[in-house]
């Protein structure tokens, strides 16, 4: 597994002690942390910890992973949202994409695809194209697929069809003449 204190030591030889489990912060903002681990590394998840509490509404243009409690509206129109193991989510969920390792009330809506991992909980109505829930996983709500962009062409298609075929069944048969050939009744 990756650390951050180990991609940033010095090559000069000095000893460096190791960073305590709360300073991250810290060592985001050094300019050696910048230029070693990357900036866009730095800028492309965000991370919320396990002793966070969040009430209200969280909007962002990053991807997310939560550790922690929030309560209100997620709202990550085009981005990743990840709630870890100890997360525990009481909102509503909007995301291009949402991976629940920890707890979720309330319902999810993404655009790409909602993913319910073992040991992932979720008690809401789930609306994605598509929608993952892995053996183990908990559940409680209803699913709706809908696909990407409107439909109105299948849609129409099939409609058109059945109108022409329709009356044929509908209707009752004409009574056959003893000697005639049967007859076949077009349109009404």
């Amino acid at each position: 597994m990756w650390k951050r204190d180990e991609a940033v030591r010095p090559t000069s030889g000095q000893p460096v002690a190791p960073l305590p489990s709360s300073a991250p912060n810290v060592a985001a903002s050094s300019p050696s942390t910048r230029t070693d681990a990357g900036p866009s590394m730095e800028k492309d998840i965000v991370n919320i910890g396990k002793s966070v509490v969040i009430k209200g509404e969280l909007n962002g243009s990053e991807d997310l992973t939560i550790e922690g409690h929030v309560e209100g509206t997620i709202q990550l129109r085009e981005h990743v949202l990840t709630i870890g193991p100890n997360g525990r989510i009481k909102a509503q969920v909007f995301a291009k994409s949402v991976i629940v390792l920890g707890e979720v009330h309330g319902n999810i809506t993404a655009s790409d695809k909602v993913d319910i991992r073992d040991n992932g909980s979720v008690e809401g109505d789930l609306m994605a194209p598509r929608i993952a829930i892995a053996e183990g996983a908990h559940f409680k709500g209803s699913v709706d697929m809908q696909r990407k962009g409107p439909a109105p062409q299948p849609q129409a298609k099939p409609a058109a069809g059945p109108q022409a075929a329709a009356p044929q069944p509908l209707q009752a048969p004409a009574p056959a003449q003893p000697g005639a050939p049967p007859a076949h009744r077009v349109g009404v």
